[in-house]
């Protein structure tokens, strides 16, 4: 080559030596950046993956607290006036309100996301205008676990709540309830990151912490408390429509 015809062969040998290293500590240079940059998913994606969740696809997990309530009511053996064995934890709360509730799954696929877009370019909700983003909900988890880890940093590795939840501050009760669940952004990520499961606790804390939900909602949780059933009337009544004459 022109660039190197007036090199002699040591020149030529020491070009090709400085140029190796040169490659090499840049590699190792991205490396050293790569945990602290939005690259780190490149690390991530592999473990992510392999603890992906293999329960049919919008299945939801039950809660204990919830569940252990529900077995002691249908065991006819249970005491119903037993006291709770002391404990010095707190309650659990319902769903998530803030980051310290995700899973570890949660706050990996928070940290996992590529930030592709793929999930939001296929969310029918998206698509017809309304305020969710899959994609939003990912990089917002991430940005509060972020925060967290900052505050916790200050603070000489302790945390205190900082009058600021992911619900609310971060990601709106609009977004949340704009999700149609069907899947489509968890079926269409190629690292198998599931953005509703997310939406769905934080769902579970409005209903549940909050008692908040769109008056559709309630409505069907009244008639289900009401009538047993989704529906406004009663269960005597569900098969008189087969005694309609249609026109």
């Amino acid at each position: 080559m022109p660039l190197y015809s007036g090199l002699s062969d040591a020149g030529v040998v020491a070009v090709e030596r400085s140029m190796w290293w040169f490659h090499i500590a840049g590699v190792l240079a991205f490396l050293v950046y790569v945990p602290y940059s939005k690259h780190f998913h490149i690390i991530l994606a592999f473990p992510n993956t392999y603890y992906s969740n293999l329960n049919p696809s919008g299945q939801m997990d039950n809660m204990a607290a919830v569940k252990k309530e529900v077995d002691l009511m249908m065991d006819p053996n249970a005491d119903p006036f037993a006291a709770a064995p002391p404990s010095d934890e707190p309650p659990a709360p319902f769903g998530v309100k803030d980051a310290p509730d995700l899973t570890w799954k949660q706050l990996l696929e928070a940290y996992t996301c590529t930030e592709c877009g793929r999930c939001t370019s296929e969310c029918p909700a998206n698509h017809t205008g309304k305020l969710l983003s899959p994609r939003k909900i990912m990089m917002s988890t991430r940005d509060r676990i972020e925060e967290i880890g900052q505050q916790r940093e200050a603070n000489g590795g302790k945390w205190e709540p900082d009058g600021k939840t992911l619900l609310g501050d971060w990601i709106t009760e609009e977004e949340l309830w704009a999700c149609t669940s069907c899947q489509a952004c968890v079926e269409v990520c190629p690292i198998n990151i599931s953005p509703m499961g997310i939406i769905l606790d934080m769902r579970r804390s409005l209903i549940m912490e909050d008692s908040k939900s769109p008056e559709s909602i309630t409505s069907m949780f009244n008639n289900i408390e009401n009538n047993g059933a989704p529906w406004a009337f009663p269960a005597g009544s569900r098969g008189d429509w087969t005694q309609e004459v249609l026109p």
